[in-house]
């Protein structure tokens, strides 16, 4: 198979609508809701290489931001995982200077 140098583009608007209509089915839930903000992170990307910096940036802000509202449950765990390990640290130092 032949494939002209117009067809990236259809092939990849083909993938990214099977795989969302697979995230509307419910599969792939959580990785289609990460999809979107990376291809808008990406478009940014693309935007300011081409010596678009403003839009680019905006663009990939914009995306950064999705992005990070989507992943914000991981640092709600980070902070909760810190917590106890700064936690603990104080009652070992305190427990060590009781001598």
């Amino acid at each position: 198979m032949h494939m002209r140098s117009g067809n990236g583009l259809a092939v990849l608007l083909i993938a990214f609508g099977a795989l969302l209509i697979l995230g509307k089915l419910g599969i792939f839930g959580f990785l289609m809701g990460l999809l979107i903000p990376i291809l808008i992170v990406g478009l940014g990307v693309m935007a300011w290489r081409n010596g678009n910096r403003f839009l680019g940036g905006v663009i990939g802000l914009i995306g950064g931001l999705m992005l990070l509202g989507k992943l914000s449950f991981l640092f709600v765990w980070a902070a909760a995982i810190a917590l106890i390990f700064f936690g603990v640290s104080m009652i070992r130092r305190r427990a060590g200077t009781r001598v």
